[in-house]
């Protein structure tokens, strides 16, 4: 049985499975990144819900395994030779689960790299800015009395997802045919923006067609569907 003691994130959030993938994360967008990929690959893991309330991100234990406390990170018992992995950052975890269980991720070098390309493209792009509109239209930023910072954010959301409908353009996913870790990057996101942020209507979604396609065969998958709620309470 793998010994997780060395872990000081487990004198916390104790693990009832030592064998199994613990997951540390909470039902956000880029926490859900990862239960959805760990649900579609059927990785067996343990997942631990945070509490931003009570501040979970800034103890002690979970700065342990990620000094920048952010959410998700993982313990892999069965890492690399066999040993276990920390890690955090969701598109970092992304790839790492694509190539521990050889899915969701071309194998053929060149559309390898245009999938991680598209990844990047949500970790730098889309999910900053996204996040960034959500502070200003729901929460403390719409006090603002100033209206640019929250159009900014709207308008480069906006010129975001038309590079991402013109991509959709005649493919059911980013990469076509193929399901694929750049799929499970960017399509939480759009879902937040949409029903959690309630922004759509700010970034004109009716006018991406192909974007509200693919969510909605997006969010139809069962993987999916369990993955969006995971961690629940």
């Amino acid at each position: 049985m793998t010994d997780l003691n060395c872990f000081p994130i487990t004198k916390k959030w104790p693990a009832r499975h030592t064998e199994r993938l613990q997951l540390y994360s909470l039902p956000t967008p880029n926490g859900v990144k990862v239960s959805i990929m760990l649900e579609e690959t059927g990785v067996a893991y343990e997942p631990h819900l945070l509490s931003f309330e009570t501040n979970d991100q800034l103890s002690p234990e979970f700065l342990s395994l990620n000094p920048n406390n952010k959410i998700p990170a993982i313990i892999d018992p069965n890492g690399p030779d066999g040993q276990p992995l920390a890690l955090f950052e969701s598109g970092a975890i992304l790839l790492y689960l694509a190539e521990k269980t050889g899915l969701f991720l071309p194998k053929e070098a060149a559309a390898r790299y245009e999938t991680i390309q598209w990844v990047m493209f949500q970790m730098g792009g889309i999910g900053p800015m996204f996040g960034q509109l959500g502070f200003f239209h729901k929460f403390a930023g719409k006090e603002y009395e100033d209206k640019r910072p929250r159009e900014r954010y709207a308008a480069e959301s906006r010129r975001l997802l038309a590079v991402l409908n013109d991509r959709l353009k005649g493919r059911a996913w980013i990469m076509g045919g193929s399901y694929t870790i750049a799929d499970i990057a960017i399509f939480p996101w759009i879902n937040n923006l949409i029903h959690f942020y309630a922004a759509g209507d700010l970034v004109g979604i009716s006018d991406f067609p192909n974007v509200l396609r693919a969510l909605e065969a997006f969010v139809a998958r069962p993987a999916v569907a369990r993955g969006l709620t995971i961690p629940s309470a």
